[in-house]
């Protein structure tokens, strides 16, 4: 049986700076070479709230505050389908202004709070327009062990990081990653970005998926045995160029791994 998958992307004409629509075409291009079927669904504001359900898996990307807001009024609608699909362990990927919209709440430097889904454990504020932003390239050691792997190896993930908003963890909430190399959440308590069941919010731009291959693949692993409920082992991709621009990151970062 050919195995196919259908990807949901949240918003991508307000939702999509730093390139992450590369996390959508990575997904796409590693299906595509094992001969798994994708179909792309663009999820904006006209979108019934049903067609969430047809999704395997969802990305959400990156946005500015205005933005940010202009999505907020629409994705309440859709809260309640978006929580069913991530309790039903369907992956989500949600990138830097995604996942604060995914938490409990987002301060910007101007205006009024935005109240978020409440769906991470996560709260974000921005501390002001004089603050020092959080940019600049960054790795993180993956937890695995929050992700249910607890026999998988180290891996250390790259990426780009720029944010004016601190994330900080609930008592319930998990991190994605540890910094090595940046600032990650908020700059102070070394952790990036939160999980919860298969669902993963982060800070990494550039974008990550075809940065990290090996975080694409375990989203498209999930997605599809929660979709065909089998085990399912993804055919040997030849990463090598992906591996060498990765680790020449990591050597000009000056991180031993």
């Amino acid at each position: 049986m050919k195995h196919a998958l259908t990807i949901g992307w949240l918003y991508p004409d307000l939702m999509s700076t730093y390139g992450d629509r590369g996390n959508v075409i990575a997904l796409e291009k590693r299906c595509g070479w094992r001969d798994i079927a994708t179909t792309l669904v663009p999820i904006g504001q006209d979108t019934p709230s049903a067609k969430i359900q047809t999704l395997d898996l969802l990305f959400g990307g990156g946005a500015q505050d205005r933005e940010q807001g202009l999505v907020m009024k629409d994705l309440y609608k859709k809260r309640d389908v978006i929580l069913q699909h991530i309790e039903q362990m369907k992956p989500a990927l949600f990138v830097c202004g995604a996942p604060q919209l995914m938490g409990k709440y987002y301060e910007p430097s101007i205006g009024k709070r935005i109240e978020g889904l409440g769906i991470f454990d996560i709260t974000t504020r921005h501390p002001g327009q004089s603050s020092e932003r959080l940019i600049g390239n960054t790795a993180a050691e993956v937890n695995w062990d929050g992700l249910g792997e607890k026999d998988h190896g180290s891996t250390t993930i790259i990426g780009f990081e720029n944010h004016g908003g601190r994330t900080f963890l609930g008592k319930d909430a998990k991190p994605f990653a540890y910094v090595l190399e940046g600032f990650g959440n908020n700059g102070e308590d070394k952790t990036e970005g939160v999980m919860y069941k298969n669902a993963i919010g982060c800070y990494f731009h550039g974008p990550l998926l075809p940065k990290n291959p090996e975080i694409a693949d375990w989203i498209i692993k999930k997605a599809l045995e929660i979709k065909y409920q089998e085990k399912i082992e993804l055919a040997f991709l030849d990463d090598s160029l992906e591996k060498k621009a990765h680790d020449t990151i990591v050597e000009r970062l000056g991180i031993s791994v």
